[in-house]
């Protein structure tokens, strides 16, 4: 199985239409995963994104923010193959991995790494067809090429389809 996978690193973009791979995303924790899939072309996407909001100006590195990273992943998708009126987008990912008194507002990225991706999406009139975000717990997702299934697993539990 650990042949036909491809690891989407720290903001990182993988883009496939061999349905024989599987994107997979290793060790969510405020990250997000957001997995891009046309049905029809059987083109999918998945992003690893890291930060909330690319700082203006700054265009080295810009899909390692949800943001510019949505947008990047858009635009690549389409530039494939992909149809943006048949794109399925599933997300997971954004938990509070820093639970110490005090920190939970100012640093909480996972709460705003989802946020971001949501009215990213929303602004680019995409709805979410399922999410898995939040908590204080990492999670792993592979986003199939063949037939766009995502899996979740969070650590310590099964993997389910989301």
């Amino acid at each position: 199985m650990a042949d036909n996978s491809l690891a989407v690193g720290l903001g990182e973009i993988k883009i496939s239409s061999n349905p024989q791979e599987v994107l997979v995303a290793y060790g969510l924790g405020s990250c997000v995963g957001i997995g891009m899939y046309d049905p029809v072309a059987h083109i999918a996407g998945l992003l690893h994104a890291v930060l909330p909001q690319c700082p203006n100006g700054t265009e080295t590195g810009a899909t390692k923010y949800v943001d510019t990273g949505i947008h990047i992943l858009l635009a690549q998708l389409i530039q494939a193959g992909a149809n943006r009126n048949r794109l399925i987008v599933r997300m997971a990912g954004g938990a509070n991995m820093l639970t110490a008194p005090g920190f939970k507002q100012t640093l909480n990225i996972g709460e705003r790494n989802v946020a971001a991706a949501q009215s990213t999406l929303a602004a680019l009139n995409f709805k979410i067809k399922a999410q898995d975000v939040g908590g204080h717990i990492g999670r792993t997702v592979r986003l199939f090429v063949a037939d766009g299934r995502m899996l979740v697993r969070v650590l310590g539990s099964q993997e389910r389809e989301i």
